[in-house]
């Protein structure tokens, strides 16, 4: 009889225990942590399968892949921002910091080859093999890593319709849902963009830095289902907007990924720093994403120097680490 009894009361049970553990920190699908391949431009390789190896090594399987890090595995020309010692000229430019005489020329050199490079693209562009997109989406695959991002530069105002429609394509040949792109502060693009997006049948995340507010994203958002936010919450932290948190709970069904770095607000500096260093709540909004189960992916973005010593590699991990403490 008390055999029996615990049975019923193990049965009784057992839908309390699933609903704790669909709740538990422990539950891999509560939170879908990701990587931009940005993270990764200090490092000496910048070809695609060398991109491939470092998500690998950081243990991350979900990417936010940038498009320099996957079309010359398609056979397109190769940037001149494989060469890392340009990244940092470029980023040090991109952060407004004084350059030296030699960097300046480096830039300067830079500024050159990328017009010639552009125009090589813009010609492969024109006869793509998707194929190829569909070959790497399938190595990653085989890694155990999914591609849920793809950020090409093919979204400008001056870009085609057969461009934008190529970056389209090649993010869904890639298994994207959606593609990135720096928002253009022109509602007449982004509504351009929306229609493409939607004849295409992808979503559109536009990304921010300081100049994002509250109300940045609404009238693209407003334009059609296809336009939503890439919100990166450091930046947003930074550029002072209050309650960042709360802007989370309030738009969240709207975000279809979110960058997280670590900065200061500007009144305190606006640096970008190591996680846990800045005034960026990371603990606190990734641990509102797992308890709202919010579905968008949050992706680690590594933009503060890389400590002596270590590597791109080693400061992914060290972020992931970061997010599994909190959560």
């Amino acid at each position: 009889m008390k055999i029996i009894l615990n049975f019923f009361i193990g049965i009784l049970a057992l839908p309390f225990f699933i609903a704790s553990c669909q709740n538990s920190p422990n539950n891999e699908q509560e939170i879908t942590i990701g990587v931009q391949t940005w993270s990764f431009r200090t490092m000496e390789d910048q070809s695609p399968l060398a991109i491939l190896e470092y998500i690998k090594q950081t243990g991350v399987t979900h990417v936010e892949l940038m498009g320099n890090h996957a079309e010359p595995f398609a056979g397109a020309p190769v940037s001149p921002m494989s060469d890392p010692k340009v990244m940092q000229v470029l980023y040090k430019r991109y952060r407004n910091e004084s350059l030296t005489e030699e960097e300046q020329m480096s830039a300067d050199q830079f500024d050159k080859d990328n017009k010639i490079y552009e125009q090589e693209l813009a010609t492969w562009r024109q006869n793509v093999d998707y194929s190829k997109f569909e070959e790497f989406k399938n190595l990653y695959a085989t890694a155990g890593i999914s591609i849920f991002a793809f950020k090409p530069g093919v979204f400008g105002k001056n870009d085609s319709d057969t461009a934008i429609r190529y970056g389209m394509r090649a993010a869904k040949a890639l298994g994207a849902n959606h593609v990135t792109l720096e928002h253009p502060s022109d509602d007449a693009h982004t509504a351009r963009l929306a229609k493409l997006a939607e004849e295409e049948g992808i979503l559109i995340g536009y990304h921010g830095h300081e100049q994002q507010t509250p109300t940045l994203w609404d009238t693209a958002m407003a334009q059609s289902n296809a336009n939503r936010m890439n919100l990166d919450f450091g930046h947003y932290v930074a550029a002072e907007n209050e309650n960042p948190v709360q802007f989370i709970e309030e738009k969240y069904d709207k975000i279809v990924s979110m960058h997280l770095k670590d900065r200061q607000k500007k009144s305190n500096s606006g640096g970008n720093l190591m996680w846990g260093k800045g005034d960026t709540p990371i603990q606190e909004v990734v641990r509102l994403i797992r308890d709202k189960n919010y579905k968008f992916p949050v992706t680690i973005e590594v933009e503060y120097d890389i400590p002596e010593g270590s590597n791109a590699v080693e400061e992914v991990k060290r972020c992931l680490t970061y997010i599994e403490n909190a959560l």
